[in-house]
């Protein structure tokens, strides 16, 4: 490999000849070999996005010539459009405020516009003009925090609510057993028992999009301490205009600088409506593989798209492989949740400095919500049909629709009921009739399964 001379303040470093970054990126990629987990491009694309948008703030201040602006905004471009990936090499695992990231795109972007643009562009003093690492990161996790979820995760949750949608008419006026404690309940409308899962989807979706309200305050012209120095007044307010007229997402600016860089309860309050989602796709997923275990010897009232063989030794086996991939994203985020609380909690004074693990395990979470709730979506839950026999098989079978004869025995006796019909393996009617309780007649006009599901309705 060749290489290149660089200099910084700290003197000469090698870096190769062929890569548009500069000397501190090199010394962070040599002095950071930690992991696999780089710096996600989600938020090297939000760098490019607010580089330019400063770029041309500072020009229309009169603070930055018009041709560096120019090219520092088309150096920006190739940055968003996925064209200069390869140039950024940096760990997740770095300084706390992300500064390594920010000086490796204000570097790609200085040597971009040497070679490509004839314009000297210093990366500190020209593509970092008005702007600190310390309010440029947490910016760059909110652009790419909301681009992401508006972009990507929202539209999946739509179309697996819309899924559900179909399947709750599909379903109307199938009546099963309903089950609390994993144990034998009163009737349930199948309809009903999906509308519940879509009803858990339709919430998280509320909740995940009042969350991007705070979302969408962003600290840029805070600089170093929420001060602005270096900056212009007019700078914040400005440059929250252009980041929105190119992402087409309304931005404004955080209207408190100092808490935009010591705190990140925005982001740790959107987490938490992902983790929301997480736990209600654990709950529908877990539903979906109980209700269709078997095919035989389990509960059976579903049957789901046998994707894949299921076994390496048992031919002929399939398991309910969405649901499980589904349950493990969900453990993820849960975990992310705890990971981007406890990092949210720290940081001293004027700034927190766990924000690249914050963006990592964020944009992490957004990106497999996204992935598996599409999967989920297209390879199961789109397949789900009613094993109607099954289902009226093990209503019929139980014990729980002696509650349906609570209003004219009372509790007790329809204990008694239950009890006798377990012990003896036989009929609720048989055990009623047997008990001498209720009439064969008065029993034939009160009991009826089926209204059980729909008691107002009668």
């Amino acid at each position: 490999m060749e290489y290149r001379i660089e200099k910084d303040t700290l003197g000469e470093i090698r870096v190769p000849k062929d890569k548009f970054w500069g000397a501190q990126t090199e010394r962070s990629r040599n002095n950071f070999k930690i992991g696999n987990e780089k710096m996600p491009l989600e938020i090297i694309r939000a760098f490019a996005v607010l580089k330019k948008a400063s770029a041309i703030t500072n020009c229309k201040l009169g603070l930055l010539d018009g041709k560096k602006g120019n090219c520092i905004a088309d150096a920006c471009d190739k940055i968003i459009s996925g064209e200069l990936d390869g140039e950024f090499p940096l760990v997740v695992w770095q300084t706390g405020s992300g500064t390594q990231s920010n000086m490796n795109v204000n570097e790609v972007i200085s040597n971009y516009c040497k070679k490509y643009c004839d314009c000297f562009v210093h990366p500190n003093d020209d593509v970092n003009k008005c702007q600190s690492s310390n309010d440029t990161f947490p910016t760059a996790m909110h652009i790419s925090a909301v681009t992401e979820i508006e972009k990507s995760l929202l539209p999946e949750i739509e179309s697996i609510i819309n899924t559900f949608s179909a399947l709750e008419k599909e379903n109307e006026g199938i009546i099963k057993c309903g089950r609390t404690h994993l144990q034998d309940a009163v009737p349930i409308a199948f309809s009903d028992e999906i509308s519940g899962w879509k009803a858990m989807l339709s919430s998280s979706l509320l909740q995940i999009k009042s969350s991007l309200t705070g979302l969408k305050q962003i600290a840029l012209g805070g600089t170093a301490v929420g001060t602005g120095l270096n900056s212009k007044k007019e700078f914040a307010k400005e440059v929250a205009k252009q980041i929105s007229e190119i992402t087409g997402i309304d931005f404004v600016t955080a209207p408190n600088k100092f808490q935009a860089l010591a705190s990140k309860d925005a982001i740790c309050f959107a987490h938490g409506a992902l983790k929301t989602l997480a736990c209600s796709l654990m709950k529908i997923a877990n539903d979906i593989r109980l209700l269709s275990s078997g095919p035989r010897n389990g509960l059976g009232e579903i049957t789901i798209p046998a994707n894949e063989p299921g076994s390496s030794i048992m031919p002929g086996k399939v398991n309910p492989t969405q649901c499980e991939a589904i349950t493990m994203i969900a453990t993820q985020v849960m975990g992310n949740d705890v990971t981007i609380g406890v990092s949210a909690s720290q940081g001293n004074f004027e700034l927190n400095v766990f924000m690249p693990v914050i963006a990592y395990n964020f944009l992490q979470s957004v990106k497999l919500l996204t992935d598996g709730i599409k999967s989920f979506n297209l390879n199961c839950v789109k397949g789900i049909k009613a094993n109607v026999e099954k289902m009226r098989e093990n209503l019929n079978n139980s014990l729980m629709l002696v509650t349906a004869l609570n209003p004219y025995l009372g509790y007790e006796n329809c204990a008694k009921i239950a009890k006798k019909a377990f012990a003896e393996n036989i009929s609720l009617k048989q055990a009623c009739l047997s008990l001498g309780l209720m009439s064969e007649e008065k029993f034939d006009e009160v009991f009826h399964p089926e209204e059980m599901a729909k008691p107002f309705e009668k």
